[in-house]
């Protein structure tokens, strides 16, 4: 297994992958087989795709640890800017059909609709660092740094969830699906984080013994 994810062959797999719902929904569109009303459908399909690309990128931190792949790490940035991606769609979706391409209408809009801005604000929150996703700004920022402003992709993870229960009011299934996969993400993420807090403590206490 770890050999064949440290192929060239494996991200280009992973890229296809992840390039196949857009694919797909160019293909409905040219079909015409869409719903109704192909405006929801574009913006359910490619919120859906969001929220499911950033539990796909927050997966392979604890994937990495509890399988011993690290391997895996050569996909988060491509899963994390796909994730991109497919929200610069969903926010087209609304600031085209919807809005009429209106910066005027979009800002009343956020304003006046609670899920809209949370929306709005985890989309804000994913600009950041989908920019600074490169090898260059990691140099830039620093090693810490990078990886405390790319932790506000759980911040944005989070809104995301709560904009789509917000939005579909009745059949939350999907919203808490997905609030529950990113808890379950966050709370590993924190478990990870008290251990090591711990562990210089621990260190200490044992050269304190040893020297008593």
């Amino acid at each position: 297994m770890r050999k064949l994810l440290a192929t060239k062959w494996a991200k280009v797999v992973v890229f296809a992958l992840s390039l196949a719902p857009f694919l797909w929904i160019g293909w409905r569109t040219y079909r015409g087989e869409l719903t109704a009303n192909p405006v929801e459908f574009y913006q359910h399909e490619t919120g859906d795709w969001t929220l499911r690309f950033l539990v796909f990128a927050l997966c392979i931190t604890p994937f990495r640890k509890l399988f011993n792949l690290p391997e895996l790490i050569r996909f988060r940035r491509m899963l994390g800017l796909f994730a991109f991606f497919y929200v610069c769609l969903h926010f087209l979706t609304y600031l085209g059909p919807d809005q009429s391409f209106s910066l005027s209408g979009m800002l009343k809009d956020v304003a006046k609709r609670p899920f809209v801005t949370v929306g709005f604000a985890a989309f804000v929150l994913l600009i950041p660092l989908a920019i600074t996703s490169t090898a260059g700004w990691i140099r830039r920022l620093g090693g810490k740094g990078w990886q405390m402003l790319h932790r506000a992709v759980y911040a944005s993870a989070v809104l995301g969830v709560i904009h789509y229960y917000w939005l579909v009011k009745s059949d939350v299934r999907l919203p808490r699906l997905y609030g529950a996969l990113v808890a379950i993400l966050l709370l590993f993420r924190v478990a990870v984080w008290l251990r090591a807090a711990r562990a210089p403590k621990k260190a200490v206490r044992s050269s304190v013994a040893t020297l008593a």
